[in-house]
């Protein structure tokens, strides 16, 4: 009650459990490269609270994401953060409307200078000098390979010697597994071709990674599939959005167009590294329209 307040400290690791570690691995496993902090966000931490929330007779939740909420045309809609190299609303978008109504992101409308600040005043020095943390809960040491090796008894053994291939299929090496390397991957990959040289693709059927030139990671059109949508209640059809590919991507022009569910993204201007597994976030202006999990890349004439 230090803050006029009572605190509660709330065990979800029942909820956590291992859904968000086993799709980690299982998208791996797949070729795909997952963003484990969206699953989380959509499926355990809003779920839990709000479970919670019901059985405390709460009729809203906080939490401290770098984001903003609002209510317009009944639907609740989230944007940007006003500091855009906190912005965490790309990890959002899962985020049904339920609970986006529900919600509260106080800390949308500060900068992190500014949070900082707070704490040290509110009394608290260690945690306003707290350094910035980017690594993945469960993989504390950000070694995911490790991880995977830990988590997946006789990896190893089943994934290595897979074969480096070129775009034409002509081998040029060998690999320690599949499960280790990602969609635009130059270093670590102990090959030498005399030039620089990228992961392009990923084939796990055949413990296959194709290597390429950085130019081969250009494709502007890619599908998208489990989407969410937060602005609208459905795509416009062909509507333009500025569409991010990552959590530090600072987003491409854009036509999204509904395809059955899906959504087919085609960018004015070619875009580097689209990774399957990997969130793609359309934004009009600073709000977030809807989301889905990357599945494919292409080249279109």
């Amino acid at each position: 009650m230090h803050h006029g307040f009572p605190h509660f400290v709330l065990d979800i690791r029942d909820e956590f459990g291992n859904f968000v570690i086993d799709n980690f691995v299982e998208e791996y496993m797949a070729g795909r490269t997952p963003n484990p902090c969206v699953l989380c966000n959509t499926h355990i931490k809003w779920r839990a609270l709000m479970k919670r929330a019901d059985a405390m007779d709460c009729e809203f939740i906080a939490t401290g994401h770098y984001a903003q909420v609002r209510m317009e045309n009944g639907r609740g809609v989230l944007s940007k953060g006003i500091d855009e190299l906190k912005d965490q609303s790309y990890v959002l978008w899962g985020l049904d409307q339920d609970v986006v109504k529900r919600t509260l992101l106080p800390l949308g409308k500060y900068r992190k200078t500014e949070i900082r600040q707070m704490a040290f005043d509110f009394g608290y020095p260690e945690l306003a000098k707290k350094a910035e943390s980017y690594e993945i809960c469960f993989v504390p040491d950000n070694d995911y390979r490790g991880f995977l090796k830990r988590r997946v008894e006789g990896l190893e053994e089943q994934v290595n010697g897979g074969n480096f291939v070129l775009r034409d299929g002509s081998i040029v090496g060998k690999h320690k597994g599949y499960p280790f390397y990602t969609i635009g991957q130059r270093k670590g990959l102990d090959i030498a071709l005399g030039r620089p040289v990228f992961v392009t693709e990923i084939i796990p059927e055949t413990n296959t990674v194709v290597l390429g030139d950085e130019v081969d990671l250009n494709k502007n059109d890619m599908l998208v599939s489990g989407i969410n949508m937060v602005k609208y209640d459905k795509i416009p059809d062909g509507m333009e959005a500025i569409t991010k590919i990552r959590y530090k991507d600072k987003g491409a022009l854009s036509n999204v167009y509904d395809e059955g569910g899906n959504a087919r993204i085609r960018f004015y201007e070619p875009v580097k590294g689209i990774a399957p597994g990997q969130s793609a976030v359309f934004y009009e202006g600073d709000d977030v329209v809807g989301g889905g999990i990357i599945r494919s890349g292409s080249i279109f004439g």
